[in-house]
Order: C-alpha cells, then structure tokens, then sequence
C-alpha cells in the first residue's frame, strides 16, 4: 500500500498464519533460547503448561505479515519505534494466528515535507481468539516533494 492508501480508523485484517513446531523451536533457539520456549519437558510442567513462542518471534511473525500484505512495494522506510508492546496470551505451536491492523493517525511531517506518517496498532490473537500481541508503531514513509 502507498502513503496515500492509509486514512485515520482503517482497519487491515492480515492472515491467518499457523506456526509450527519446528518454527517455534527454531526461532527460539537461535533468538531466545529460554527453558519455556526450547525444553519440551521442562515446560511442560512449567507456569505455561508447555512450549510457548517467544514474543520477539510473535513481533516477527505479524512483521512479515504486515511486510508482505502492507508495505511492499509503498514508500516505508524506517519506524522511529514503538509507543508500547504487550504480549497478553502465549502463542503455541499450531495456532493460527490473525492480525487485525487499525490506522491510529496518517499525516505529513510538519517540519519534513517529504516524509509521512502512519500510526498504528497491531493486535493478533490465536485460534481462541485471544490476543497474543498488542503493540502501537509509527511508521515513516519517503515522499514525493
């Protein structure tokens, strides 16, 4: 989508994507390798009842869902980060996750002629329906003059 694409209370529906097993153990063994997110039978008996992803793996996932459905081929660029992030519920291999976009704020920098603005929120839930991410970004877009 282009800067121009985006307009205040838009709402963006991106998925379902499921996450398996061997992507859950993969990401966190090489990125947050906690007991909880690679010991099988630890975590079985630990606070969560099983293998959890970790939620820098959930940030990725609606990363690349928004990446592919949203910003390719637009004039994003960089985002200057974000306002918070929660993770409500784990996410567990075989969930089906859904990410549900809603456009916060679209404006044109004040000082920055060529440089737009999006806020927005991104919350994903599970197969459940539970929410497993909860974030607020800003993201920059290069403009034309």
């Amino acid at each position: 989508m282009k800067f121009a694409d985006f307009f205040e209370g838009q709402v963006i529906e991106l998925g379902p994507y499921e996450l398996s097993k061997d992507e859950l153990l993969q990401f966190a063994t090489a990125y947050d390798p906690q007991w909880f997110h690679t010991d099988e039978i630890a975590a079985a008996s630990g606070p969560f009842g099983g293998l959890i992803a970790s939620g820098w793996h959930s940030c990725a996932l609606a990363m690349r869902l928004v990446a592919d459905a949203v910003l390719k081929g637009s004039e994003s660029f960089a985002s200057p980060g974000l306002a918070y992030i929660k993770w409500p519920h784990p996410v567990r291999a075989g969930d089906q996750l859904s990410l549900r976009i809603t456009v916060l704020e679209v404006r044109r920098s004040k000082s920055q002629a060529t440089l737009g603005i999006v806020r927005w929120r991104w919350q994903m839930t599970n197969s459940a329906q539970h929410e497993v991410l909860d974030l607020e970004a800003t993201s920059l877009f290069k403009l034309a003059a």
